[in-house]
């Protein structure tokens, strides 16, 4: 038979739950690898870097990365989401989507940002209940966030951080990489997002440029690598 154990009321604390934002929670599951974008299946040109010995250490790997987030797509990225959420009008953002793609440095590069774009559009207006056609993801993000009215400075720091995370995460299949040293990469970068976000608030359209050339010249190789497990 149980005893009764002795309390002492003092020692008890009442724990008040900490309000969260349900815009967080929101954004956060829309930049999750658990959302179905397919993100999984596109490495953004690494296969082809590491596949021509341009990387293949995890000190490459940072650098690699850091390139592609502050002179490459992570910039470009970060003011179409910019661009689209400040855009009111549909027929503007239809615009602004075609321009997207008319930067593409590569067809491999155009399809990832659209079949990404595409699905993001197609899950988020039947879950959240809005109206957002087919368009490239950065444009897609940007106008499902003003929909929505979240926060865009988050956005855009959370979009490159599942970007740059996605491609360490690819990077594991394709080269050496453990865990520890994939996740100190993810940590390291995320200054690097905090700063592209904020000074993509700056930024116009004409703006936007890469001078990651080599980022650009492997998702251009990678349209003919053969044998190959990523889309891009």
């Amino acid at each position: 038979m149980g005893v009764p154990i002795p309390m002492n009321m003092a020692t008890v604390r009442t724990i008040i739950p900490m309000p969260i934002d349900a815009k967080l929670l929101t954004l956060t599951q829309w930049l999750s690898p658990a959302f179905p974008l397919g993100s999984f299946a596109y490495s953004h040109g690494l296969e082809q870097a590491v596949r021509s010995g341009w990387v293949d250490s995890p000190e490459d790997l940072q650098e690699w990365l850091f390139d592609i987030a502050h002179h490459g797509s992570g910039l470009a990225d970060a003011i179409w989401i910019r661009l689209a959420y400040e855009t009111e009008i549909d027929t503007e953002i239809e615009a602004l989507n075609m321009q997207c793609r008319a930067y593409a440095p590569s067809l491999e590069r155009l399809r990832e940002g659209e079949r990404q774009g595409q699905a993001f559009a197609r899950v988020t207006s039947e879950v959240w209940q809005m109206r957002l056609p087919s368009l490239q993801l950065p444009i897609a993000l940007g106008r499902a966030a003003k929909l929505a009215k979240l926060p865009i400075d988050a956005v855009t720091a959370l979009y490159l951080q599942a970007f740059l995370a996605n491609l360490v995460a690819a990077a594991q299949r394709l080269m050496p990489l453990g865990q520890t040293d994939a996740q100190t990469i993810v940590a390291r970068l995320n200054q690097s997002c905090l700063e592209i976000a904020a000074a993509a608030a700056d930024k116009s359209l004409e703006d936007i440029s890469s001078s990651a050339f080599l980022s650009d010249i492997a998702a251009m190789r990678h349209e003919t690598l053969q044998p190959r497990i990523f889309q891009s």
